[in-house]
């Protein structure tokens, strides 16, 4: 149970706006992303079967780490995904999800705020490997006003070696 109120997203995302290259341009830490990633980027597809391909990849002592989920819309809300990063015969799995929640995006889809219900998963994204400090601070204030403790606030390095 959560002492905070629903988590608001997004109203009307445009997945097919949505596809494509993000860079990470901040999150809050988790297990399976060290925190010595650099170079963050997640490209988004569509699949045959109409769900989203999720395809990670960061820069991890010296070398391009990589990982492929796949995301399902929740109830309908295009703002509300379910990723998971098993191999395609678990993804099936209840358990084996994460929540994907789009809070933020720019009207023009260059910038993007996604969490997590229950406050524990944060990704600040870009079309581009930087941004702006003052926009980064309106989309952080977006999650912070949400309830999310942004102490823990890792801001990714881009280094010149994009992992896109």
């Amino acid at each position: 149970m959560s002492d905070h109120p629903p988590l608001k997203t997004v109203p009307d995302l445009m997945l097919p706006r949505y596809l494509g290259t993000w860079y990470e341009i901040a999150r809050l830490p988790m297990s399976h992303e060290p925190d010595e990633c650099t170079d963050v980027s997640a490209n988004y597809s569509v699949l045959e079967n109409g769900n989203i391909q999720v395809h990670n990849r960061c820069r991890y002592n010296g070398s391009v780490e990589d990982a492929t989920g796949e995301a399902t819309v929740v109830d309908n809300d295009s703002a509300r995904l379910e990723v998971s990063f098993l191999p395609k015969g678990l993804r099936w799995l209840p358990f084996a999800r994460g929540d994907y929640w789009v809070m933020q995006i720019a009207p023009d889809y260059s910038v993007a705020l996604v969490g997590t219900p229950d406050r524990k998963y944060l990704w600040l994204l870009s079309r581009t490997p930087q941004l702006d400090t003052v926009v980064q601070e309106h989309y952080l204030a977006n999650a912070r006003a949400q309830g999310f403790d942004l102490g823990p606030l890792i801001h990714t390095p881009h280094t010149g070696h994009p992992t896109a």
